[in-house]
């Protein structure tokens, strides 16, 4: 796993001190609805920056000459499709889940994460269980996931500063016909830090269903 993490045990910034007793006098004077502000977190986590990193796996599953430059400079690549790198993406690295090899990504200091990609890390990526588990016991850790890697041989990536990781997952069978944002709805955020896999069709269309 890679190293360099001297700046992980560094106290938090003076902005990133003033933002968080900002937001606590907020909520305590009853300005900011702390639910309101809980989902606010929860569509940057979940919906609006992993759509980005869907649109990169999707674009990637169809146009081999991308996918040779994501994989060759992948920070350039990821800004052609609009989405500039910022400071938590200049220095990335994709990996590529395959039949034989399956990619995990953790911070094992910290939670150093490809915000461009991905948005905001989850609460689970930053804790320490996540953490200690994804070195020692990663099939484990996998598996608390619902994720059955089989004999697949793990790789474990560990993030820092100088390198972010980002999974290409593997392209669910069955998907010849789809079009590329077809092909994006089916990338979960998970599948793209590797504790997840992406949707199948079949799912993909139960839950359009059901959300009509």
């Amino acid at each position: 796993m890679s190293e360099g993490h001297d700046h992980h045990n560094a106290p938090p910034s003076e902005p990133a001190q003033r933002v968080k007793a900002l937001e606590q006098l907020l909520v305590e004077k009853g300005l900011v609805n702390p639910q309101a502000l809980d989902e606010l977190i929860d569509t940057y986590e979940r919906h609006v920056g992993p759509r980005n990193g869907a649109r990169v796996v999707a674009r990637a599953w169809v146009d081999p000459e991308y996918r040779k430059r994501l994989f060759d400079n992948a920070a350039s690549a990821i800004e052609e499709l609009g989405f500039p790198p910022g400071p938590q993406g200049e220095h990335m690295m994709v990996v590529e889940n395959t039949p034989r090899v399956h990619n995990l990504v953790v911070c094992t200091l910290c939670s150093c994460y490809p915000w461009s990609v991905l948005g905001l890390p989850p609460v689970w990526y930053k804790s320490s269980a996540y953490r200690a588990s994804a070195v020692n016991d990663p099939r484990g850790l996998l598996k608390g996931f619902g994720v059955d890697v089989g004999d697949k041989e793990v790789r474990v990536w560990d993030s820092s500063s100088e390198m972010r990781y980002f999974v290409m997952p593997e392209r669910p069978a069955g998907t010849e016909d789809l079009t590329e944002e077809e092909l994006a709805d089916l990338v979960t955020r998970d599948s793209m830090i590797g504790t997840g896999l992406p949707k199948s069709p079949a799912r993909r269309a139960r839950e359009s269903r059901a959300a009509k």
